[in-house]
This record gives structure tokens, C-alpha cells and sequence, in this order.
């Protein structure tokens, strides 16, 4: 990063529409690196497994895992997509929402380890959806979960394998995650929940 395109003050001193910036682009390509290499050392090699996405922004940080990991082991590893939408227990309770798309790599997910990869790991009942519609695509021999972010306030009992960084926070507060790929730029935000602040942009 040059002089020109370097921020100004401390990442956690930028705020804009009532979110503060806890990590940028830079930390999170750390905290992806970190990751994938907890990942290798875990499945001793990563011979076996399979990295599955939660739509959406979990897809992306799949794909960005995948490269990392073929980076550091000079081979591919499959990496896939999976949507949640029709196992939420929540279903009825919001209003309608778009349906993701469920990819997996041509092997499949039957004896593989499958990593679950997602933005931010909140009350667990997200995970819980994905570890039902998993059911119902194969049967793994094991089922990781690897987060950017764990904010905590947990409703069941979930917990990530690999996290990229534990964030504490309050109910009356949201995270953000935006990625380059979906959103023109990378950093994780922390401002007021809808309703408890200035009023957000809708997305």
C-alpha cells in the first residue's frame, strides 16, 4: 500500500454512517491466512477436505480459503456453495427471501471433511440450518465450521473450529462483513443494530 492509498489514523478511529471499521482488507487476508493454515494442520494435509460456503458472503470466503490453501499445498482443494434458506427455523417468521444456490464439487461430501465457512457466527441457528441441509447432500466423515467473525450471544450450542477473530459485542449491536467481490471493498464493521441508531441504508 502506497502513501496516497494508506487511511488515515488507526483502523478502529474510522467510522462512517455509525460503523467503526475493526478490521480492513490487510487483516482480514491475515485472518484468512491464519485459517487455512489451522485448517491444514487439523486435517493433517487437507487431503480430505471439502470447503462449503454459506451463502453469501460465506461463498466468497470459501473460495478465497480454497485459493489459500492451493497456495500453500500446490494442489486444488474443492470448495463448494451451500444455501440455508429452507432449513431456517425462522422461515415464517421473515418476510420472503430470495433462494441461494446449493453447489457441490463433483466428488461430492460422502467420507470428506467438510468445512462450513461463513461471515459471522451470531446465535448458531444459521449453522444449525446448514448442518440440516448438509444431511440431506451426503453423509461426511466430519463437519468443521470456520467464521471471520464470532460475535458471540450464542442461542445454541455451536461453536466455530477456526475463527478469524472474536469480537465481543452487545445486542444492540450489528456487524458487518463487506468483501471486494460483493461489496467493492473488504473490512468488518461494527455499528448500531437497525433501530437502535441513525437509520441504515437498505442493502
Amino acid at each position: 500500500m502506497n502513501a496516497a492509498s494508506r487511511p488515515d489514523g488507526p483502523v478502529e478511529a474510522r467510522v462512517a454512517d455509525g460503523h467503526k471499521a475493526v478490521l480492513e482488507g490487510p487483516d482480514i487476508r491475515r485472518a484468512l491466512t491464519r485459517i487455512a493454515h489451522e485448517i491444514l494442520e487439523r486435517t493433517k494435509g487437507g487431503d480430505d477436505v471439502v470447503l462449503l460456503g454459506i451463502q453469501t458472503r460465506g461463498v466468497t470466503l470459501a473460495e478465497r480459503l480454497a485459493e489459500l490453501l492451493r497456495e500453500v499445498e500446490g494442489r486444488p482443494v474443492p470448495w463448494g456453495s451451500l444455501d440455508v434458506t429452507m432449513y431456517r427455523d425462522d422461515l415464517r417468521m421473515k418476510p420472503a427471501r430470495a433462494l441461494g444456490r446449493t453447489e457441490l464439487p463433483a466428488a461430492g461430501v460422502d467420507d470428506r471433511i467438510v468445512v462450513l465457512v461463513d461471515d459471522v457466527l451470531f446465535s448458531g441457528r444459521t449453522v444449525r440450518a446448514a448442518l440440516d441441509a448438509l444431511n440431506d447432500l451426503g453423509r461426511p466423515r466430519a463437519v468443521q465450521l470456520a467464521v471471520l467473525v464470532d460475535r458471540g450471544h450464542r442461542e445454541l450450542p455451536i461453536r466455530a473450529d477456526y475463527v478469524g477473530k472474536n469480537l465481543p459485542t452487545s445486542m444492540r449491536e450489528n456487524v458487518k462483513v463487506l468483501l471486494a467481490e460483493n461489496d467493492a471493498r473488504d473490512a468488518v464493521l461494527l455499528g448500531p443494530a437497525p433501530g437502535t441508531g441513525p437509520k441504515e441504508s437498505s442493502k
